[in-house]
């Protein structure tokens, strides 16, 4: 169905362009440069040293389609894309970063191939920038080939993972199954369609603008188990990137990795970690609970922590703390954390603790306040604008380190831009970006602005913060019942705006 990218190449070279012409759309023609455009339609670029490639792959449309490319991070957006092919059939393009060999073109230093009988490790992490318009997927495509390479179309099974799509686009073939690991829960689609190769797809049910630390294994196991995948194959490529049948402007990598290793038998290392020590709650809110503990050890260095509510992991992180989101208000929660090594051994639990979210709609009750005035008096604009300000209402110098705003709306799109316009205490003192909340009515995203330091005399204000916010494609909001969306033209106290210091509410009424 895809990437026949032989074929197209001698297609380019049956249309008179010489090979020496094509070195120049190549990453060996472009690599001194670390943020380059490429607006042809098979160019690849390598990336992070040779370690990723970038690749146009416009397969299936001859429509003018650009990336801009970072070789040094990997990141890669398109700039130019307007594609406008039916959903009934295959997408016009897959830009995509890829590690392994593909087509006969490998990455340096990929670990691959490896055959699936072997396959100890493969984990993964993919964030994207998506876009609230068009049809696509934001997908994985891995290939696996009877031989350890091959220039030419892999003859074993082609596996998709979506981890989000858009546009009544679907998967080949037809949903027959789910699968649940790691917390994530997969609906199964299975082929072949017209491809004429085995075709497996797993559809992430909610969807996500980025995965991190995904056991890819899990599923190639599954797949193996399914009778879908040849243990006897090898995994020779794995794919990150976007399948896009309408539109496309705007969609974008902003990391891609691929860790893949060998079972090695009698050779690896099977000393576990010791288990983590001193888990402990940090605090809550209504719908989340914050977490720390202190490092384990290991005879050759811990990788990563596990984080599972009750059996469930629910994430992972390189350091010593983690904040679980998307909770329920009023409810207990168990939480264990398990330590995991290069070599996959992991640790006896840390744990467990008992976490108890904050009441929904509860008030807060400390020593400061927020006031706010709006900036815009059009609620269907493409922005959403406030000015807001911290008051000590408190007898003492407050310290204003560490301390979190809240302003809660409602909005579906996957990404948005956040600006400080202008503040009395330095825009330099904020940082701000846009969290998910759960599924609540007018208040499943919150605009979060962090003070990272300075002080409030008692009864002071910090002047005003002017802030805004925008969907990445630039579309209109509809702020009318937005949670924290007001009216008052001047400064006044507004309870449905969170204040929050280490995780606990300091002011105003949570959704």
């Amino acid at each position: 169905m895809r990437r026949r990218q032989l074929r197209g190449a001698l297609a380019a070279a049956a249309a008179g362009i010489l090979l020496a012409g094509l070195a120049l759309f190549t990453g060996a023609g472009r690599a001194a440069a670390a943020t380059i455009t490429d607006c042809t339609q098979w160019g690849t670029t390598a990336m992070q040293g040779g370690a990723y490639t970038y690749q146009q792959n416009e397969w299936n449309s001859t429509a003018r389609q650009c990336a801009s490319i970072d070789t040094e991070t990997g990141a890669w957006k398109l700039t130019e894309a307007n594609f406008s092919l039916t959903t009934a059939g295959p997408p016009a393009t897959y830009p995509s970063s890829y590690k392994g060999c593909h087509w006969g073109a490998c990455t340096a230093n990929s670990g691959l191939p490896i055959k699936v009988s072997e396959l100890g490790s493969a984990r993964s992490t993919f964030d994207t920038t998506q876009v609230a318009s068009g049809a696509w997927n934001a997908a994985y495509d891995l290939w696996f080939n009877s031989t350890p390479t091959t220039d030419d179309q892999p003859d074993g099974t082609e596996v998709m993972i979506w981890i989000n799509h858009r546009g009544g686009v679907q998967p080949i073939g037809s949903r027959t199954a789910t699968f649940t690991a790691d917390g994530r829960t997969w609906d199964v689609w299975t082929g072949p369609g017209a491809s004429g190769w085995k075709v497996i797809s797993y559809v992430l049910q909610g969807g996500a603008t980025a995965v991190r630390d995904l056991d890819v294994k899990d599923l190639v196991d599954d797949a193996t188990a399914r009778g879908q995948i040849n243990p006897a194959h090898y995994l020779i490529d794995a794919e990150a990137g976007f399948e896009i049948w309408q539109g496309g402007q705007g969609l974008g990598v902003n990391s891609f990795t691929f860790e893949a290793s060998k079972d090695t038998g009698g050779d690896e290392d099977t000393t576990p970690p010791t288990a983590p020590r001193d888990l402990r709650s940090t605090g809550s809110t209504s719908s989340s609970a914050a977490l720390a503990w202190d490092p384990a050890t290991d005879n050759t260095g811990v990788t990563a922590y596990d984080v599972y509510r009750g059996g469930t992991r629910v994430g992972s992180t390189g350091g010593t703390t983690y904040t679980d989101t998307g909770l329920a208000a009023s409810t207990a929660y168990s939480y264990t954390v398990r330590a995991r090594d290069a070599a996959g051994n992991v640790s006896p639990p840390a744990g467990p603790v008992s976490v108890t979210t904050q009441p929904g709609g509860g008030t807060g009750d400390g020593d400061l306040k927020v006031q706010y005035k709006t900036s815009d008096t059009s609620s269907s604009d493409n922005a959403i604008r406030m000015s807001l300000q911290l008051v000590n209402t408190g007898s003492s110098a407050r310290s204003l380190k560490d301390v979190e705003i809240r302003y809660w709306f409602g909005d579906e799109a996957s990404s948005y831009s956040t600006w400080c316009d202008w503040a009395q205490l330095g825009c330099s003192n904020l940082t701000h970006s846009v969290s998910t909340n759960g599924t609540a009515t007018g208040a499943n995203r919150y605009l979060k602005v962090n003070v990272t330091g300075g002080s409030l005399a008692a009864g002071a204000s910090t002047g005003d913060i002017q802030l805004r916010l925008h969907r990445s494609d630039w579309s209109n909001f509809n702020e009318a019942d937005d949670y924290s969306h007001g009216t008052a033209s001047s400064y006044a106290d507004a309870p449905k705006i969170g204040v929050y210091s280490g995780g606990e509410l300091l002011w105003g009424t949570a959704p």
